[in-house]
């Protein structure tokens, strides 16, 4: 599949999402949200891509949303007057899907469905929709550079791409409200310190960094990635440890008759495990629970 505002680009079973306008600071578009869209559904049953890092072109990862853009900039359709019930029984339709829904939220929810581990290298300003799409990601870096704004109210409009839900969850609900109000740039420093980023690197060390990491990762089970990924995900925001108990028993349960058995003739036989399974034939039937 070819794309326009971004680059699909697979080495060493790592796959790279590059937002790709950098005359626009990567500005975020209509047509940039559904190509990221296609991108992480396309890699969820890619057998090639084990892990996925996402970063900019030029000097920013994402300058938000391309507030150019002729009509309504977000490409809603102002002639509609949408309910919470039409959000509910009408989610998928056409003219809900295209002229209601947030596209920011529309590709949180693919990179939230996605098998694979996803890590965000934040190389520089990531603003409105290029902060909160990072939240859905799994693990951020930050260049020493980066500067990350969640700047909706200062533009009178609210949070999106599903970062109400995400971001609490990554800083806690004091710092999240705290960013959200002011709409302040973050620096690199305050973001390493109140967690959102796991390490601030040099620009120029960003990428790398990202990949060390994610060849750490690359080398495991892409089952057993997948199954992970989505346990913590679903099973830390249920009100009681049981749910997380029926669906961990029975994730060991075919695991340990599939990638399991390789995994523990390696460790006897004290050398790297060989995975052979594939996230896009070789899920569990339960899979997917939810």
């Amino acid at each position: 599949m070819s794309f326009n505002c971004i680059r699909y680009e697979i080495a060493n079973s790592i796959l790279t999402i590059t937002l790709n306008r950098p005359e626009h600071m990567n500005a975020f578009t209509v047509e940039m949200a559904y190509e990221l869209i296609s991108a992480f559904r396309q890699a969820s049953d890619d057998d090639a891509v084990r892990v996925i890092v996402v970063t900019g072109a030029g000097k920013a990862f994402c300058a938000g949303m391309d507030l150019s853009s002729k009509g309504n900039v977000f490409g809603l359709d102002e002639s509609l007057q949408p309910t919470l019930k039409d959000m509910t029984d009408h989610l998928d339709d056409p003219a809900i899907e295209r002229g209601v829904r947030d596209t920011g939220g529309q590709l949180t929810l693919a990179i939230y469905d996605c098998k694979k581990p996803i890590i965000a290298a934040i190389n520089g300003a990531a603003v409105g929709i290029g902060a909160t799409m990072t939240c859905a990601m799994d693990i951020r870096l930050a260049s020493t550079n980066a500067r990350v704004g969640f700047v909706f109210n200062k533009i009178g409009i609210t949070l999106e791409a599903c970062s109400s839900w995400f971001l609490p969850r990554i800083v806690g609900i004091g710092t999240a409200l705290e960013w959200v109000y002011t709409g302040d740039l973050i620096n690199a420093e305050e973001l390493l310190a109140k967690q959102f980023v796991r390490a601030v690197e040099p620009v120029d060390r960003l990428l790398q960094s990202a990949y060390a990491l994610a060849a750490r990762i690359a080398c495991h089970s892409p089952v057993a990635l997948a199954l992970t990924r989505q346990m913590l995900y679903r099973n830390a925001v249920q009100p009681h440890p049981l749910p997380a108990h029926r669906v961990e028993s029975l994730a060991i349960f075919y695991a340990s008759q599939a990638s399991g058995k390789e995994g523990v003739r390696a460790f006897l036989e004290k050398r790297p495990p060989v995975f052979t399974d594939q996230a896009s034939t070789d899920m569990p039937p339960f899979y997917p629970w939810w």
